[in-house]
């Protein structure tokens, strides 16, 4: 007995994974797959018969809005991604291909759920350049941004600064606590740094217990004096009850200032570096 292929199609279509859209050329939904609830939380019969750029998200709506026209001018695609907003209000990111059909007239597509995809894309993207504990910049984006401010103060010719920062014993704690209470500690350090500076200015851990905070729009020394007592004395707060009998470790804080103390990201960082060493011998010998 042969296959009616006929009746076979649309129960295939209903039993694919992905979601199967047909759009006219008003934009208005006239076909969905029963895959569309698992996607958008919306039933088929909840999105036929309205305009589907109702759900999108409305930050992509001109690149997709720039695509669909493409395609009705006769050009498929299989590899375009946007966002959608669920009916919960969550938002999913969609991977496309679709293809305009002069004999049926609407443009047929088929949605692909690539949110965890994405996310972990953007999450690979983003510890390319950052500390994965601290969640700062890493020493790599961290030199990109120095030497980036570096030529905005020669052209604008105005001064920088960078702090070159050392957590004091912070190795007894590790010792004492054990390395997931020093970490918490780090990660408390690196919020404090953070709430200290402003948004042009960036904070990065270097390593360790080593950070460098980055001050392009620094106005004078007495500027750079007054950002470090702000630091000092942040630093100097208590750790929260949380912590237990955590004491939180002091600092030394170094400083290279462009271009007296070097014109070049390598010397700022050597001058910065040897700063906060004598800042540790120094206080080494007071106490």
């Amino acid at each position: 007995m042969p296959v009616d292929l006929q009746a076979l199609y649309p129960k295939l279509i209903h039993l694919m994974l992905d979601t199967v859209f047909v759009v006219d050329r008003d934009n208005t939904i006239v076909f969905v797959s029963n895959a569309c609830e698992a996607l958008l939380g919306y039933r088929a019969d909840e999105l036929t018969g309205t305009p589907i750029t109702r759900y999108m998200h409305p930050d992509d709506l001109e690149a997709t809005r720039a695509s669909i026209i493409r395609i009705m001018n006769g050009h498929a695609h299989f590899d375009f991604r946007n966002r959608y907003i669920r009916k919960d209000g969550a938002v999913v990111h969609i991977l496309w291909a679709a293809f305009w059909s002069d004999e049926v007239g609407a443009r047929i597509g088929v949605a692909r759920n690539v949110t965890a995809l994405t996310q972990a894309e953007q999450e690979l993207r983003f510890l390319a350049h950052h500390d994965p504990l601290t969640r700062l910049c890493n020493r790599s984006l961290f030199n990109d941004r120095l030497v980036a401010a570096l030529h905005n103060a020669r052209h604008q010719q105005r001064p920088l600064a960078l702090l070159f920062l050392d957590i004091n014993d912070f190795k007894g704690i590790n010792d004492v606590h054990g390395h997931a209470a020093g970490d918490r500690v780090l990660c408390t350090i690196a919020r404090r740094l953070e709430a200290c500076v402003a948004a042009t200015d960036t904070v990065a851990r270097m390593g360790g217990d080593e950070f460098t905070v980055l001050l392009p729009d620094i106005s004078s020394p007495a500027a750079v004096a007054e950002q470090i007592a702000q630091i000092l004395a942040v630093m100097a707060e208590p750790l929260g009850p949380e912590f237990g009998d955590i004491g939180m470790p002091s600092c030394s804080i170094g400083v290279a200032c462009y271009p007296d103390d070097g014109e070049d990201a390598d010397t700022l960082l050597s001058r910065a570096d040897d700063d906060m060493y004598q800042q540790k011998r120094r206080r080494r010998a007071a106490g």
